[in-house]
Formats: C-alpha cells, sequence, structure tokens
C-alpha cells in the first residue's frame, strides 16, 4: 500500500502526515490541471543540428492562410498556433538559414520573405510572393499536436 509504515506510532503519525500531504498535492496539481482545461497548441519541435525558419497554412474561413517565420534553433521548439487548432489539417514549411526547403509536401501556397500573413494561396507570384510546397500534418483534430524535425527529413 502506497505511504504504509512500519514505524513505532510517534513516527509513523509524521509518515502518515507527509503521506497524507504528498497525496493532497498529487490530487491538486490534477484537479488544477483539468480544472484549466488542455489548452490547444500545435508545436514545431527542432531534432536537427540545423536552425530551421519554419511557415504554416491552415483554412481560414473559406480560404486558406499562411504565417511565417518561426526561427526554431537546435533542440528548441515553437508554438505556432496557440489557439484553439480549428483545422484538422495544418499545413507546414521549413526552411534551413539558407532558404533552401528541408521540410516540403505537395500542397501549394504562398510564403513571405519576412515575417508575414498571407490570405489566399492561388497568385502567390503575381501578388509579390514565393510559392512553396508544404507538407501537410493529418492532426487528427486532437486538441494539442507536436511535429518534431529530425535530421531525416533535412535528406
Amino acid at each position: 500500500m502506497f505511504c504504509e509504515s512500519e514505524m513505532k506510532p510517534s513516527i509513523e503519525r509524521t509518515a502518515f502526515t507527509r503521506c497524507t500531504v504528498a497525496i493532497t498535492l498529487i490530487a491538486g496539481g490534477f484537479v488544477l490541471a483539468t480544472a484549466h482545461g488542455a489548452r490547444a497548441e500545435f508545436s514545431v519541435c527542432n531534432q536537427s543540428f540545423d536552425v530551421v525558419n519554419v511557415a504554416i497554412g491552415q483554412s481560414a474561413g473559406g480560404d486558406f492562410e499562411t504565417e511565417g517565420w518561426w526561427t526554431i534553433g537546435t533542440n528548441q521548439c515553437a508554438k505556432v498556433i496557440q489557439g484553439e487548432l480549428l483545422n484538422r489539417y495544418i499545413y507546414v514549411y521549413a526552411s534551413d538559414v539558407f532558404g533552401q526547403p528541408v521540410l516540403s509536401g505537395a500542397t501549394s501556397m504562398c510564403l513571405g520573405r519576412e515575417r508575414f500573413s498571407i490570405v489566399g494561396i492561388t497568385d502567390c507570384w503575381q501578388r509579390g510572393y514565393q510559392a512553396g510546397g508544404f507538407f501537410e500534418v493529418d492532426t487528427q483534430a486532437v486538441e494539442r499536436w507536436t511535429l518534431f524535425l529530425s535530421p531525416q527529413d533535412f535528406n
């Protein structure tokens, strides 16, 4: 049994008190964690040996919106969506510090050269943006999702 003691009666009371406090703190932490609910977010963690720049895309109403850049150092993470995940599919593009793609996919969306937020994914070049292939991530409609970029993604 958790917190059982074979000590003398005077010491047993102290052990019982410590045990009660430990259980109360654990239970209290659980209540506090569940009272506030899980924080929704989409994070990207860089497990590679290179700094990466990340952009994301997602459905925004009737159109798509792309945002960037988050610079993520080696063995670092960035919360790229801090609010509720409204979309099951999040699109991710990552490049190295020289602008070469390290994670890309088949979904073409717009990218800006500097920090950006772009509504619409068509006619990127005509609107003064670059087009990049974004990798589709199926979050399976969960509240929190973390994408890990590993050295294998850089080949």
